[in-house]
Protein backbone atom coordinates (compact mmCIF):
# COMPACT_ATOMS: atom_id res chain seq x y z
CA UNK A 1 0.00 0.00 0.00
CA UNK A 2 1.45 3.36 -1.03
CA UNK A 3 1.77 5.95 1.72
CA UNK A 4 0.78 9.55 0.92
CA UNK A 5 3.20 12.02 2.48
CA UNK A 6 0.73 14.88 2.92
CA UNK A 7 -2.17 12.78 4.23
CA UNK A 8 0.07 10.98 6.69
CA UNK A 9 1.60 14.17 8.06
CA UNK A 10 -1.83 15.71 8.49
CA UNK A 11 -2.94 12.57 10.30
CA UNK A 12 -0.08 12.97 12.75
CA UNK A 13 -0.51 16.71 13.22
CA UNK A 14 -1.82 16.39 16.78
CA UNK A 15 1.22 14.29 17.66
CA UNK A 16 3.48 16.91 16.13
CA UNK A 17 1.91 19.63 18.26
CA UNK A 18 2.09 17.45 21.36
CA UNK A 19 5.82 16.84 20.83
CA UNK A 20 6.45 20.53 20.25
CA UNK A 21 4.65 21.49 23.45
CA UNK A 22 6.43 18.82 25.47
CA UNK A 23 9.79 20.12 24.27
CA UNK A 24 8.69 23.70 24.93
CA UNK A 25 7.95 22.83 28.55
CA UNK A 26 11.30 21.07 29.00
CA UNK A 27 13.94 23.23 27.27
CA UNK A 28 17.68 22.71 27.66
CA UNK A 29 20.52 25.10 26.96
CA UNK A 30 23.19 24.61 24.30
CA UNK A 31 25.60 21.75 25.08
CA UNK A 32 23.32 20.67 27.95
CA UNK A 33 20.53 19.02 25.91
CA UNK A 34 20.88 15.53 27.40
CA UNK A 35 17.19 14.82 28.04
CA UNK A 36 16.14 16.29 24.69
CA UNK A 37 18.66 14.14 22.85
CA UNK A 38 17.45 11.06 24.75
CA UNK A 39 13.84 11.91 23.87
CA UNK A 40 14.68 12.17 20.16
CA UNK A 41 16.65 8.92 20.12
CA UNK A 42 13.94 7.02 22.00
CA UNK A 43 11.29 8.24 19.56
CA UNK A 44 13.19 6.79 16.62
CA UNK A 45 14.09 3.56 18.40
CA UNK A 46 10.43 2.93 19.19
CA UNK A 47 9.73 3.19 15.45
CA UNK A 48 12.52 0.79 14.57
CA UNK A 49 14.62 3.46 12.86
CA UNK A 50 18.40 3.22 13.01
CA UNK A 51 19.74 5.98 15.24
CA UNK A 52 23.17 7.12 16.39
CA UNK A 53 23.59 9.23 19.53
CA UNK A 54 26.32 11.43 20.96
CA UNK A 55 27.23 12.58 17.47
CA UNK A 56 29.74 15.39 17.89
CA UNK A 57 28.43 15.90 21.43
CA UNK A 58 24.69 15.71 22.04
CA UNK A 59 23.74 15.33 18.39
CA UNK A 60 21.40 12.58 17.17
CA UNK A 61 21.38 11.16 13.65
CA UNK A 62 18.72 8.77 12.34
CA UNK A 63 18.60 7.16 8.93
CA UNK A 64 15.71 5.88 6.84
CA UNK A 65 17.04 3.44 4.25
CA UNK A 66 14.92 2.81 1.17
CA UNK A 67 14.17 -0.57 -0.40
CA UNK A 68 16.42 0.21 -3.36
CA UNK A 69 19.78 1.99 -3.50
CA UNK A 70 19.90 5.61 -4.55
CA UNK A 71 21.16 9.03 -3.48
CA UNK A 72 21.20 10.25 0.11
CA UNK A 73 19.37 13.35 1.31
CA UNK A 74 19.95 14.99 4.70
CA UNK A 75 17.35 17.02 6.59
CA UNK A 76 18.39 19.02 9.64
CA UNK A 77 16.65 20.40 12.73
CA UNK A 78 18.21 22.01 15.81
CA UNK A 79 16.96 21.44 19.37
CA UNK A 80 18.67 23.72 21.91
CA UNK A 81 16.97 26.52 23.85
CA UNK A 82 17.97 29.97 25.13
CA UNK A 83 18.72 31.47 28.58
CA UNK A 84 15.48 33.49 28.62
CA UNK A 85 12.61 33.43 31.12
CA UNK A 86 9.37 32.36 29.41
CA UNK A 87 6.79 35.10 29.98
CA UNK A 88 3.95 33.63 27.88
CA UNK A 89 0.78 32.67 29.68
CA UNK A 90 0.06 29.41 27.85
CA UNK A 91 -0.51 25.85 29.00
CA UNK A 92 2.79 24.74 27.48
CA UNK A 93 4.89 27.46 29.16
CA UNK A 94 8.46 26.45 30.01
CA UNK A 95 8.82 24.65 33.33
CA UNK A 96 12.53 25.43 33.55
CA UNK A 97 13.28 28.79 35.22
CA UNK A 98 15.31 31.08 33.00
CA UNK A 99 15.28 28.77 29.98
CA UNK A 100 12.89 28.71 27.03
CA UNK A 101 12.54 27.84 23.37
CA UNK A 102 12.44 31.39 22.02
CA UNK A 103 13.50 30.66 18.46
CA UNK A 104 11.34 27.78 17.24
CA UNK A 105 13.80 24.93 17.70
CA UNK A 106 11.15 22.91 19.52
CA UNK A 107 9.03 23.22 16.37
CA UNK A 108 11.92 22.26 14.10
CA UNK A 109 12.46 19.11 16.13
CA UNK A 110 8.81 18.09 16.32
CA UNK A 111 8.33 18.58 12.57
CA UNK A 112 11.38 16.47 11.68
CA UNK A 113 10.55 13.70 14.15
CA UNK A 114 7.08 13.17 12.72
CA UNK A 115 8.39 13.53 9.18
CA UNK A 116 10.92 10.83 9.98
CA UNK A 117 8.06 8.61 11.16
CA UNK A 118 6.17 9.06 7.89
CA UNK A 119 9.28 8.54 5.76
CA UNK A 120 9.95 5.32 7.66
CA UNK A 121 6.44 4.16 6.78
CA UNK A 122 7.32 4.90 3.15
CA UNK A 123 10.71 3.14 3.17
CA UNK A 124 9.65 0.36 0.81
CA UNK A 125 8.84 3.01 -1.80
CA UNK A 126 12.14 4.88 -1.44
CA UNK A 127 15.06 4.55 -3.83
CA UNK A 128 17.78 6.00 -1.69
CA UNK A 129 18.21 7.09 1.92
CA UNK A 130 17.21 10.03 4.09
CA UNK A 131 19.44 11.14 6.97
CA UNK A 132 17.67 12.99 9.80
CA UNK A 133 20.15 15.29 11.54
CA UNK A 134 19.06 16.53 14.96
CA UNK A 135 21.63 19.11 15.92
CA UNK A 136 22.48 20.37 19.37
CA UNK A 137 23.88 23.80 20.26
CA UNK A 138 22.96 26.04 17.35
CA UNK A 139 22.51 29.06 19.62
CA UNK A 140 25.98 29.15 21.18
CA UNK A 141 29.32 29.07 19.40
CA UNK A 142 31.21 27.11 18.26
CA UNK A 143 27.84 25.42 17.68
CA UNK A 144 26.97 21.80 17.15
CA UNK A 145 27.09 21.58 13.36
CA UNK A 146 30.85 21.64 12.99
CA UNK A 147 31.44 18.88 15.54
CA UNK A 148 28.65 16.73 14.08
CA UNK A 149 30.17 17.06 10.63
CA UNK A 150 33.56 16.05 12.02
CA UNK A 151 31.82 13.03 13.56
CA UNK A 152 30.50 11.93 10.17
CA UNK A 153 26.88 13.14 10.04
CA UNK A 154 27.29 14.08 6.37
CA UNK A 155 29.08 10.92 5.31
CA UNK A 156 27.60 9.76 2.01
CA UNK A 157 25.15 12.70 1.85
CA UNK A 158 24.52 14.19 -1.59
CA UNK A 159 22.34 17.15 -0.63
CA UNK A 160 20.96 18.82 2.49
CA UNK A 161 17.83 20.86 3.18
CA UNK A 162 16.92 22.85 6.28
CA UNK A 163 14.33 25.40 7.34
CA UNK A 164 13.74 27.92 10.08
CA UNK A 165 10.26 28.78 11.34
CA UNK A 166 9.97 32.53 10.77
CA UNK A 167 7.40 34.13 13.06
CA UNK A 168 7.59 37.52 11.38
CA UNK A 169 6.09 36.15 8.13
CA UNK A 170 2.54 34.82 7.66
CA UNK A 171 1.89 31.10 7.82
CA UNK A 172 1.78 29.81 4.28
CA UNK A 173 4.86 31.75 3.20
CA UNK A 174 8.08 30.10 2.04
CA UNK A 175 11.07 32.38 1.61
CA UNK A 176 14.18 31.35 -0.31
CA UNK A 177 17.34 33.01 -1.57
CA UNK A 178 20.16 31.96 -3.87
CA UNK A 179 23.55 32.82 -2.37
CA UNK A 180 23.94 34.43 1.07
CA UNK A 181 20.72 34.33 3.09
CA UNK A 182 22.13 34.73 6.63
CA UNK A 183 25.26 36.57 7.74
CA UNK A 184 28.57 35.60 9.25
CA UNK A 185 28.27 36.34 12.97
CA UNK A 186 31.50 37.50 14.63
CA UNK A 187 32.31 38.93 18.04
CA UNK A 188 34.84 41.49 19.21
CA UNK A 189 36.18 42.43 22.65
CA UNK A 190 38.27 45.53 23.30
CA UNK A 191 39.91 46.74 26.51
CA UNK A 192 41.25 50.29 26.71
CA UNK A 193 43.93 50.73 29.34
CA UNK A 194 44.55 54.26 30.52
CA UNK A 195 45.48 55.70 33.91
CA UNK A 196 42.78 56.49 36.44
CA UNK A 197 42.51 59.10 39.10
CA UNK A 198 40.35 61.63 40.89
CA UNK A 199 37.41 63.05 38.97
CA UNK A 200 38.52 66.57 39.95
CA UNK A 201 41.99 66.11 38.43
CA UNK A 202 41.48 64.84 34.87
CA UNK A 203 44.80 66.36 33.77
CA UNK A 204 46.61 63.74 35.84
CA UNK A 205 44.85 60.81 34.15
CA UNK A 206 44.48 59.04 30.84
CA UNK A 207 40.71 58.80 30.82
CA UNK A 208 39.70 55.35 29.50
CA UNK A 209 36.02 56.34 29.30
CA UNK A 210 36.74 59.30 27.02
CA UNK A 211 39.03 57.18 24.83
CA UNK A 212 36.50 54.35 24.63
CA UNK A 213 33.70 56.81 23.86
CA UNK A 214 35.73 58.29 21.01
CA UNK A 215 36.45 54.77 19.79
CA UNK A 216 32.74 53.91 19.63
CA UNK A 217 32.25 56.86 17.27
CA UNK A 218 35.37 56.14 15.21
CA UNK A 219 34.45 52.50 14.66
CA UNK A 220 31.24 53.56 12.94
CA UNK A 221 33.30 55.05 10.12
CA UNK A 222 34.51 51.62 9.04
CA UNK A 223 31.20 50.56 7.52
CA UNK A 224 30.26 54.03 6.28
CA UNK A 225 33.65 54.98 4.81
CA UNK A 226 35.73 51.84 4.24
CA UNK A 227 33.31 49.12 3.12
CA UNK A 228 32.09 49.11 -0.47
CA UNK A 229 28.56 50.58 -0.23
CA UNK A 230 27.26 47.90 -2.60
CA UNK A 231 28.16 45.28 0.04
CA UNK A 232 26.55 44.82 3.44
CA UNK A 233 28.14 45.01 6.87
CA UNK A 234 27.05 45.74 10.42
CA UNK A 235 29.36 46.77 13.26
CA UNK A 236 27.56 47.18 16.58
CA UNK A 237 29.14 48.08 19.91
CA UNK A 238 26.75 46.36 22.28
CA UNK A 239 28.43 46.73 25.68
CA UNK A 240 30.46 49.42 27.46
CA UNK A 241 31.79 48.68 30.96
CA UNK A 242 33.91 50.98 33.13
CA UNK A 243 34.35 52.24 36.70
CA UNK A 244 30.97 53.37 38.07
CA UNK A 245 31.95 55.68 40.96
CA UNK A 246 30.83 59.27 40.34
CA UNK A 247 34.15 60.86 41.34
CA UNK A 248 36.64 58.39 39.88
CA UNK A 249 38.11 58.55 36.39
CA UNK A 250 38.37 54.98 35.15
CA UNK A 251 41.74 53.55 34.25
CA UNK A 252 40.19 50.93 31.93
CA UNK A 253 37.07 50.35 29.86
CA UNK A 254 35.77 47.31 28.05
CA UNK A 255 33.81 47.35 24.78
CA UNK A 256 32.12 44.37 23.23
CA UNK A 257 30.00 43.84 20.17
CA UNK A 258 29.33 42.04 16.93
CA UNK A 259 30.19 42.26 13.24
CA UNK A 260 27.86 40.82 10.59
CA UNK A 261 28.88 40.35 6.95
CA UNK A 262 28.02 38.22 3.93
CA UNK A 263 31.26 38.49 1.98
CA UNK A 264 34.49 36.88 3.27
CA UNK A 265 36.65 39.72 1.93
CA UNK A 266 34.51 42.29 3.71
CA UNK A 267 34.65 40.16 6.86
CA UNK A 268 38.47 40.22 6.82
CA UNK A 269 38.55 43.90 5.89
CA UNK A 270 36.42 44.90 8.88
CA UNK A 271 38.56 42.83 11.24
CA UNK A 272 41.73 44.54 9.99
CA UNK A 273 40.26 48.04 9.87
CA UNK A 274 39.03 47.72 13.43
CA UNK A 275 42.53 47.23 14.77
CA UNK A 276 43.80 50.19 12.76
CA UNK A 277 41.08 52.44 14.20
CA UNK A 278 41.60 51.14 17.75
CA UNK A 279 45.35 51.69 17.53
CA UNK A 280 44.97 55.20 16.14
CA UNK A 281 42.43 56.22 18.76
CA UNK A 282 44.62 54.98 21.58
CA UNK A 283 47.69 56.76 20.21
CA UNK A 284 45.88 60.09 20.47
CA UNK A 285 45.15 59.51 24.17
CA UNK A 286 48.45 57.81 25.01
CA UNK A 287 46.59 54.66 26.04
CA UNK A 288 47.11 50.98 25.33
CA UNK A 289 44.62 48.32 24.29
CA UNK A 290 43.87 44.65 23.79
CA UNK A 291 41.66 43.51 20.91
CA UNK A 292 40.23 40.12 20.02
CA UNK A 293 38.08 39.35 17.01
CA UNK A 294 36.40 35.97 17.39
CA UNK A 295 34.99 34.49 14.21
CA UNK A 296 31.63 32.85 14.68
CA UNK A 297 29.48 31.08 12.11
CA UNK A 298 30.23 31.90 8.48
CA UNK A 299 27.51 33.21 6.18
CA UNK A 300 24.80 30.76 5.08
CA UNK A 301 25.31 30.56 1.31
CA UNK A 302 22.65 28.62 -0.58
CA UNK A 303 23.49 26.72 -3.76
CA UNK A 304 21.67 27.88 -6.89
CA UNK A 305 20.39 24.60 -8.36
CA UNK A 306 19.16 23.22 -5.04
CA UNK A 307 17.46 26.51 -4.15
CA UNK A 308 15.66 26.65 -7.47
CA UNK A 309 14.60 23.04 -6.96
CA UNK A 310 13.24 23.94 -3.51
CA UNK A 311 11.16 26.82 -4.92
CA UNK A 312 9.56 24.45 -7.44
CA UNK A 313 8.73 22.03 -4.63
CA UNK A 314 7.36 24.78 -2.39
CA UNK A 315 4.88 25.91 -5.01
CA UNK A 316 3.27 22.45 -4.92
CA UNK A 317 2.81 22.22 -1.13
CA UNK A 318 -0.77 22.36 0.22
CA UNK A 319 -1.11 25.36 2.50
CA UNK A 320 1.68 27.34 0.84
CA UNK A 321 0.25 30.59 -0.48
CA UNK A 322 3.35 32.64 -1.18
CA UNK A 323 6.81 31.57 -2.39
CA UNK A 324 9.08 34.59 -2.48
CA UNK A 325 12.69 35.66 -2.41
CA UNK A 326 13.88 36.52 1.09
CA UNK A 327 15.80 39.59 2.08
CA UNK A 328 19.25 38.66 3.47
CA UNK A 329 19.11 38.35 7.25
CA UNK A 330 21.90 39.60 9.52
CA UNK A 331 21.25 36.81 12.02
CA UNK A 332 23.72 33.92 12.09
CA UNK A 333 23.14 30.17 11.64
CA UNK A 334 25.60 27.30 11.77
CA UNK A 335 23.71 25.54 8.98
CA UNK A 336 26.40 27.42 7.04
CA UNK A 337 28.90 24.65 7.81
CA UNK A 338 26.76 21.96 6.17
CA UNK A 339 26.57 24.00 2.98
CA UNK A 340 30.36 24.26 2.91
CA UNK A 341 30.55 20.47 2.66
CA UNK A 342 27.57 19.46 0.51
CA UNK A 343 25.17 21.24 -1.79
CA UNK A 344 21.81 22.31 -0.46
CA UNK A 345 19.63 25.18 0.67
CA UNK A 346 18.21 26.77 3.80
CA UNK A 347 14.83 28.51 3.72
CA UNK A 348 12.32 30.26 5.95
CA UNK A 349 8.85 28.91 6.74
CA UNK A 350 6.38 31.61 7.76
CA UNK A 351 4.89 31.02 11.21
CA UNK A 352 3.28 34.28 12.28
CA UNK A 353 0.75 33.69 15.09
CA UNK A 354 -2.83 33.91 13.88
CA UNK A 355 -4.55 37.22 14.57
CA UNK A 356 -1.35 38.95 15.69
CA UNK A 357 -0.34 42.03 13.72
CA UNK A 358 3.02 42.60 15.41
CA UNK A 359 4.34 39.31 16.77
CA UNK A 360 7.07 39.16 19.38
CA UNK A 361 10.44 38.70 17.69
CA UNK A 362 12.68 35.68 17.95
CA UNK A 363 14.62 35.56 21.25
CA UNK A 364 11.89 37.53 23.05
CA UNK A 365 10.48 36.25 26.40
CA UNK A 366 6.99 36.09 24.85
CA UNK A 367 8.00 34.55 21.52
CA UNK A 368 5.59 32.04 20.01
CA UNK A 369 4.55 30.83 16.57
CA UNK A 370 1.61 29.39 14.67
CA UNK A 371 1.77 25.62 15.07
CA UNK A 372 0.09 25.14 11.69
CA UNK A 373 3.48 26.07 10.25
CA UNK A 374 4.81 22.75 11.54
CA UNK A 375 2.82 20.95 8.86
CA UNK A 376 4.04 23.23 6.10
CA UNK A 377 7.68 22.87 7.13
CA UNK A 378 7.46 19.07 7.34
CA UNK A 379 5.60 18.81 4.02
CA UNK A 380 8.14 21.03 2.30
CA UNK A 381 11.19 19.24 3.70
CA UNK A 382 9.65 15.84 3.00
CA UNK A 383 8.71 16.78 -0.56
CA UNK A 384 12.20 18.13 -1.19
CA UNK A 385 13.75 14.88 0.03
CA UNK A 386 11.43 12.63 -1.98
CA UNK A 387 11.71 14.83 -5.05
CA UNK A 388 15.50 14.73 -4.96
CA UNK A 389 15.53 10.93 -4.64
CA UNK A 390 13.16 10.60 -7.57
CA UNK A 391 14.96 13.06 -9.81
CA UNK A 392 18.42 11.66 -9.17
CA UNK A 393 17.89 7.89 -9.08
CA UNK A 394 18.88 7.52 -12.75
CA UNK A 395 22.20 9.19 -12.10
CA UNK A 396 22.96 6.80 -9.26
CA UNK A 397 21.90 3.74 -11.25
CA UNK A 398 24.14 4.82 -14.15
CA UNK A 399 27.09 5.32 -11.82
CA UNK A 400 26.70 1.78 -10.55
Amino acid sequence: MQVDLFDSLEGYYDEMVSIRRHLHQHPELSFQEYNTAAFIAEYYRNLGIDVRTNVGGNGVVAKVVGRKPGPTVALRADFDALPIQDEKEVEYKSKVPGVMHACGHDGHTAALLVLGKVLHEMKDELEGSIVLIHQHAEEFGPGGAISMIEDGCLEGVDVIFGTHLWASEPTGTIQYRVGPIMAAADRFDITIQGSGGHGAQPHKTKDAVVTASQLVVNLQQIVSRKVDPTKSAVLSVASFIAQNAFNVIADSAQLGGTVRTFDEEVRSQVETEMERVIKGTCITSDSSYTYTFTRGYPAVVNHKQETQFLTEIANSIPGVKVVEEAEPQMGGEDFAYYLQHVKGTFFFTGAKPQGVENPYPHHHPKFDFDEKALLISSKTLGSAALGFLKNNKTTVETAQ
